[in-house]
């Protein structure tokens, strides 16, 4: 699957109210799909146990042959729809989880534990088996390589920053943008941008999904672009709160030599 997905409208961050009620919302339109497709199941066993009964009572071959031609039309849509209520709620099972898991992202201030609750989504939820974290180098700018799950591409091993060439990459850092491939240029399978509002934290570059998931699907969409703002949000929270640390920390240290003095 190869393909460039430039968001004309970025996703919601998720420090503002749109981004912090995104995952709810998208819980409860699920749920609501999930109710109208379990009504419309219901609806169509109602009409196949009619059809049945007129059938079995049936007096002429003419008004037989037609319940039995709506039977089949019954059975066949009961079939369709039993099939896509199925993914929804498969649907509606990957968004309660990624819900759960962004409340996770931000239960903590600390960079290193916000990191390992991204990696363990991309794990266990996304479903990547190799992938690079990048992050923003607050002092130069540049973006350094914070995580690498599994036996990365060799454009990444043994490197500690990503100083560009990755026409995926790069173009994700630029515009915040999700980018799918991979192309002949970029073995990257998407490229997730970290950002809060103009501000790009970072990106996270899957570069192999894991065996029972031979590719992204339709849905993937949502998840990856939910799981950016709040990676991005969560990043940026933990860092600012380390900032204020340090300098609290220094006061209080200047303070007591004050006070020896």
């Amino acid at each position: 699957m190869s393909e460039d997905h430039n968001m004309t409208d970025p996703p919601p961050v998720a420090d503002s109210p749109a981004g912090r009620d995104a995952p709810a919302r998208a819980g409860r339109d699920a749920m609501a799909t999930l109710r109208r497709a379990q009504q419309l199941v219901s609806d169509a066993q109602t009409a196949i146990e009619e059809a049945s009964r007129v059938v079995g009572q049936g007096g002429g071959a003419g008004p037989a042959g037609a319940a039995e031609a709506r039977l089949a039309v019954a059975e066949s849509e009961r079939l369709e729809l039993t099939g896509r209520l199925a993914e929804v709620e498969h649907q509606v099972g990957r968004l309660m989880t990624l819900y759960v898991a962004t409340y996770q992202l931000h239960a903590t201030l600390d960079p290193a534990e916000v990191q390992s609750t991204i990696a363990e989504i991309v794990l266990n939820l996304i479903g990547a088996e190799q992938f690079v974290l990048l992050l923003i180098d607050d002092e130069d700018k540049g973006y350094e390589v914070r995580l690498m799950q599994g036996e990365a591409n060799s454009r990444w091993e043994q490197t500690e920053r990503y100083t560009g060439g990755d026409p995926l990459v790069d173009a994700a850092l630029l515009d915040g943008g999700l980018r799918f491939g991979p192309t002949e240029e970029s073995p990257a399978l998407a490229v997730v941008p970290l950002r809060v509002q103009d501000l790009t934290m970072g990106a996270l570059v899957i570069l192999k999904l894991r065996d029972h998931k031979p590719a992204f699907v339709k849905e993937d969409r949502d998840l990856l672009d939910l799981l950016g703002a709040h990676a991005a949000s969560a990043i940026f929270a933990s860092r600012v709160y380390a900032k204020t640390a340090r300098k609290l920390h220094t006061l209080e240290s200047l303070i007591r030599l004050v006070n020896r003095g």
